[in-house]
């Protein structure tokens, strides 16, 4: 009887860590499958595309050309909730500001295969670059890396390890444990599987960089966004304030979001724009 009895501290044990586990991801990753939009939707031309990750998890992805031959391209990296077809009206805004675009969807969301994961993401960040590198052959002159929310984390931790001309951060945050003491105080940091450590990963980032970030964002502080702007290797880094909340900030914040991407995209060096 006694080893009987001895198994049910282990048993409780493995339950609440499963527990743990189910509420971390639920929180981390909100995916949605159903595709409610396109870039068509919007009055973008655009081509719908496969890619593929290192570890052979298939997305889905739209390429949408600039405005011009030469424009900068955006590597689009999305947050935790809903699926690319929840971002065309930043798509507009994008390519009005000059932009041509490459988004991915995660793997787990919208039509992509797999399940998402920390290592996950940043095989599917690289496997977006990776294909603008082979397929479109774009230099890193004229590459600049977005990333917004969750998707800020894959950004920084890609610039940190590729060659790109720009980084732009829209409104994320500092690391997963940090959100975590945020939104759940009595939750073990120490059992976290994902880690997001920007703000680690920022000292190692000297590319020009763009942060935006509502001082009123409901979900992730402005502290954060000027912790990581404090962080950030860049010489030439700078915050832009939007308004508003933070799924709504990049509306409500009117034409001064679209101004800081173009503002941002014609400051990089001339070559960028060749």
């Amino acid at each position: 009887m006694k080893p009987a009895f001895l198994l049910w501290p282990l048993l409780a044990a493995a339950i609440l860590y499963l527990g743990l586990r189910r509420l971390e991801r639920s929180m981390t990753f909100v995916p949605s499958r159903e595709m409610l939009a396109h870039p068509g939707t919007v009055g973008l031309a655009y081509e719908p595309l496969f890619l593929t990750a290192s570890d052979g998890v298939r997305l889905r992805a739209w390429w949408i050309p600039g405005p011009s031959a030469d424009a900068p391209v955006m590597l689009c990296l999305h947050g935790n909730g809903g699926n690319l077809s929840h971002r065309t009206d930043k798509m507009r805004l994008f390519h009005d500001a000059g932009a041509a675009q490459l988004w991915l969807d995660w793997r787990g969301y919208g039509e992509s295969a797999g399940a998402p994961d920390e290592p996950g993401l940043y095989r599917d960040a690289l496997a977006g670059w990776a294909w603008l590198n082979a397929v479109k052959s774009v230099p890193a002159s004229r590459l600049v890396l977005y990333g917004e929310s969750l998707g800020g984390a894959p950004a920084i931790e890609l610039a940190s390890r590729v060659p790109a001309a720009g980084l732009i951060v829209d409104s994320s945050f500092t690391s997963a444990a940090d959100m975590a003491r945020l939104l759940l105080p009595r939750f073990p940091v120490r059992l976290l599987s994902s880690r997001f450590d920007s703000l680690a990963r920022l000292p190692r980032v000297t590319i020009p960089t763009l942060f935006l970030h509502s001082p009123q964002d409901d979900i992730i502080p402005y502290a954060m966004a000027l912790k990581n702007l404090g962080a950030s290797g860049s010489a030439k880094k700078r915050l832009v304030d939007l308004k508003g909340s933070h799924n709504e900030g990049f509306l409500d914040a009117g034409p001064a979001y679209p101004k800081a991407i173009h503002d941002f995209l014609t400051s990089l060096p001339a070559e960028a724009k060749k």
